[in-house]
């Protein structure tokens, strides 16, 4: 069996957004800490996604827009997704439920696991997250890596906007824990599809 190749994708598009730190900490992190998987950061910015306007999900037809096409073919690469995700308004990004409503045929039976910033961690944020996985058809692990309280204000702009490095100790646990999970599921469920 071949690698199994996680997204790392950056959840926020906003200009002013804090994203970019925790999403390059953690494919750095994941890199070095599980070479028996490969890792790809994935940035919605790239794709330029319309909000979805399309007659049906890709799961009864297929996409018309153009932007809708090559983001289905680009997450169509990978055998599992990690997303970085804030938390607006008890909520995931706009910008990110967007781009999951986008694509159907290629989320299902793969696993997904968060990153989450913000002061509580971006915690309703992963579990709105979750529950849309569900309905994808994703297998949604356990563990997930909240920034959140001092952690977050520590590196946030917001605050001391101090190195990730700072703070790792308070974090690695959980990035392996996250990686355990994705990487047993990826595995999994990569056989499964054959």
């Amino acid at each position: 069996m071949s690698t199994p190749k996680i997204a790392i994708i950056i959840g926020s598009t906003r200009a002013t957004r804090f994203a970019d730190k925790p999403a390059n900490w953690f494919l750095d992190f994941a890199t070095k800490e599980r070479p028996d998987l490969s890792f790809e950061l994935v940035d919605l910015r790239d794709f330029n996604l319309p909000l979805f306007n399309e007659a049906a999900s890709n799961a009864w037809m297929p996409s018309a827009a153009p932007e809708a096409q090559a983001w289905q073919k680009k997450i169509a690469e990978f055998d599992g997704y990690i997303f970085v995700t804030a938390e607006y308004n008890h909520s995931l990004t706009g910008s990110l439920k967007n781009a999951l409503d986008q694509a159907y045929v290629e989320w299902g039976k793969k696993p997904m696991g968060a990153v989450g910033y913000g002061g509580v961690g971006a915690a309703r944020a992963i579990e709105h997250l979750r529950a849309i996985a569900v309905e994808l058809q994703m297998v949604p692990v356990r563990n997930a890596v909240h920034i959140g309280g001092g952690d977050f204000f520590a590196v946030s702009p917001l605050g001391q906007n101090g190195e990730m490095a700072s703070i790792e100790g308070h974090i690695a646990g959980s990035a392996k824990a996250l990686l355990e999970d994705i990487a047993w599921w990826a595995k999994a469920t990569k056989a499964a599809r054959g």
